[in-house]
């Protein structure tokens, strides 16, 4: 078996092998391109050749940013279109192109890589921690009534503090630029999220908005007429309003969006898609029961390629020290590692002292981003807690300024 970079002369063939890997067919690319796969970077993707020079498997990376905790953006590979043909599973194919293409990322000088996983168990091996969750919300129009919001009523009754903006109706065609400018201002400070580069909206690369579905779209302004929100929907049988994603730069403009929506005629319930599990608009609800949650799962995964980088990029809240055990039995590395936090900068060295946990990479990564607290992953026997406290002084440290959240699709 031969592992090597692809070029753009082997786009056809990635995306054909690629798809037959899951059994699928390209569909006709649009004018403007409208595919998922327009957006590859075809000098980060890898091929994995049979003796006959036939392909057998694909593996490829987009260069992203992502925001951690302290609103720090940092280069992220976001690892996709990972696939081998039926005929050569279970031969090895997929973990040697998966250590082929950490050594290119560190190589690289990358020290954080992020995937979204289609299966929750391929990819721990890996080094893959789930690290951000996200859930559907369902309100059924009858029961869509919103409270005002108690703290900002005044003892004669009037509200106060709330949104003073306005929303208007535009459709996904006409308002693109609105898009990708919104967006990139809520991801700069949302922990976990991805950028979504401008050529994914040039190309109409991933899923709605940034595809070209149509779709229409709410997009708040505030009294300066500043767009600084949107919740892109459309309205399908049997009279469902499905939001791809409402995004907003505040909490009363994401209510005044949610408001929106759910105050649309002649639908029965509104779904939102890819909804934060510990967002307040459950509890902005008159009645707290009529917001239904389903499909609660992971969204995006994180692996450390380089600890010590990666435990000192990110932004800290509570000062401590910690000495992290930390094993990566795919690519057979330890390390231990003394993580000191003094009035919020941290320092990450080698060390021999004793350990205050013992964990596994894929559970590094998933506390690195804040949305995964190590007491949870002590108590379920993944992390190991070596004194009294530990556990504690562990969650205050990696806890995050806010819950993290990703809504894109790669």
């Amino acid at each position: 078996m031969e592992i090597r970079p692809t070029t753009e002369q082997d786009l056809d063939v990635f995306v054909d092998t690629l798809h037959a890997a899951f059994g699928r067919f390209p569909e006709t690319p649009t004018e403007n391109g409208g595919v998922w796969w327009s957006a590859l970077e075809m000098d980060r993707n890898l091929l994995a050749l049979a003796a006959d020079g036939r392909p057998i498997g694909t593996a490829g990376a987009y260069s992203f940013e992502l925001t951690l905790p302290g609103e720090v953006l940092v280069p992220a590979a976001g690892v996709t279109a990972v696939g081998v043909l039926p005929s050569h599973r279970r031969q090895g194919v997929l973990s040697a192109m998966m250590r082929n293409q950490l050594a290119e990322l560190r190589t690289r000088g990358e020290f954080l890589s992020v995937l979204l996983a289609s299966e929750a168990r391929i990819y721990r091996r890996f080094g893959y921690g789930p690290a951000t969750y996200t859930q559907r919300l369902t309100v059924p129009r009858r029961q869509a009534a919103l409270d005002l919001p108690r703290a900002h009523v005044t003892a004669d009754s009037s509200a106060t503090g709330l949104d003073t903006g306005s929303i208007e109706l535009r459709r996904r065609a006409e308002c693109v630029e609105i898009l990708e400018d919104v967006y990139d201002r809520y991801r700069r400070a949302q922990p976990g999220a991805l950028s979504r580069p401008h050529r994914w909206w040039a190309l109409s690369a991933g899923q709605p908005p940034v595809a070209p579905a149509p779709r229409y779209v709410a997009v708040h302004r505030d009294a300066d007429g500043v767009p600084g929100g949107y919740a892109s929907y459309s309205v399908t049988d049997p009279n469902t309003l499905i939001v791809d994603e409402t995004i907003a730069t505040d909490d009363a403009v994401f209510t005044s969006l949610a408001r929106f929506v759910l105050e649309h005629d002649l639908v029965n319930q509104v779904v939102f898609k890819h909804f934060p599990p510990d967002h307040p608009l459950r509890w902005q609800l008159a009645d707290f029961r009529a917001g239904q949650v389903s499909d609660d799962t992971d969204w995006l995964w994180v692996r450390l390629l380089d600890v010590p980088r990666a435990l000192t990029a990110r932004g800290w809240f509570v000062d401590g020290e910690l000495v992290l055990d930390v094993n990566d039995p795919f690519l057979g590395e330890h390390g231990r590692y003394l993580l000191t936090v003094r009035n919020g900068k941290p320092t990450c060295v080698p060390t021999d002292r004793e350990p205050d946990l013992s964990l596994d990479l894929s559970d590094l990564g998933s506390v690195y981003l804040g949305g995964t607290a190590p007491s949870t992953l002590i108590r379920a026997g993944h992390i190991r807690a070596h004194r009294p406290g530990a556990a504690t002084l562990a969650d205050a440290l990696f806890r995050a300024e806010r819950s993290p959240h990703c809504l894109h699709w790669f």
